[in-house]
């Protein structure tokens, strides 16, 4: 009941979020910075966190919070919560600073140190992607709600792979067995493409470099809800709120859960 009761309010506040990056982006009334890790941040980013922040102050103010966008506790002060808010509230800024309009707004509710909802929002397309723990995933599209699965793949057919606009794909390459059939699907934003596989769109979708724990929180239990799997770039689980840096592994986000992952995507 506890989960069920937020998953509403939880959409709206990723809607309400998501609604004024599009205004912004449509706008271009936003200024870009550099962060010290390098990483683009627009002022977008940040007016969409003030929004989630104040939501989630509203609906439960004694959960805490860990955004991409405020500086995060010492690992001393955070590891024993019992659960916390995991946001980004632009999944993909640098989409949307490139204009390719596929960039998200991420929230996540992780319990006992694994994910137990999830929300997104793509803006873009005005649809929402959202799971609880234990209830199904689902895709919504104003009213329209349907249950999302994973794709069941046929071994013989292509692999299909869900890949960046902005990465090269020579190092996801050298992951496939020779003689691998593929065919690529290039979209924004690490957290659209895990709902991609989570909707049946591609088979998997592998992560190469930086990422931090809010880029897979929501998207996890999105996934596992549909059926597939994310495990690090050597099959291990992934973890939460365990290490002073959030920052994540390469990882995979794999659709139909018991095809032969390791023998389809190899790590160097």
């Amino acid at each position: 009941m506890f989960l069920s009761s937020l998953l509403e309010p939880i959409k709206t506040a990723a809607r309400e979020a998501g609604d004024t990056l599009w205004r912004l982006y449509q706008s271009g009334d936003y200024q870009e910075k550099t962060k010290a890790d390098e990483s683009p941040v627009t002022t977008a980013d940040i007016a969409a966190n003030d929004i989630i922040m104040q939501h989630l102050g509203l609906i439960t103010p004694d959960i805490p919070i860990i955004s991409e966008e405020v500086q995060l506790l010492p690992l001393a002060q955070r590891q024993h919560w019992p659960r916390y808010w995991l946001i980004d509230p632009m999944d993909g800024t640098q989409e949307f600073v490139a204009r390719s309009g596929d960039f998200a707004v991420s929230i996540a509710l992780v319990e006992h140190g694994w994910p137990a909802l999830g929300v997104i929002y793509w803006p873009k397309e005005q649809v929402l992607y959202y799971a609880t723990r234990g209830h199904g995933a689902f895709k919504q599209r104003g009213s329209k709600i349907r249950r999302i699965q994973v794709h069941q793949h046929h071994i013989d057919a292509p692999l299909r792979v869900a890949v960046s606009r902005r990465q090269p794909r020579e190092r996801i390459e050298q992951l496939l067995p020779p003689g691998q059939q593929v065919e690529y699907i290039a979209l924004g934003s690490c957290s659209l493409k895990s709902c991609l596989v989570a909707e049946g769109g591609a088979d998997c979708y592998v992560r190469l470099g930086p990422t931090g724990e809010w880029d897979t929180g929501a998207v996890h239990i999105i996934v596992e809800e549909a059926g597939g799997k994310i495990l690090d770039s050597s099959f291990a689980p992934l973890s939460y709120n365990q290490r002073e840096s959030l920052a994540n592994p390469d990882f995979v986000v794999m659709g139909q859960a018991d095809l032969p992952w390791p023998k389809l995507i190899q790590p160097q």
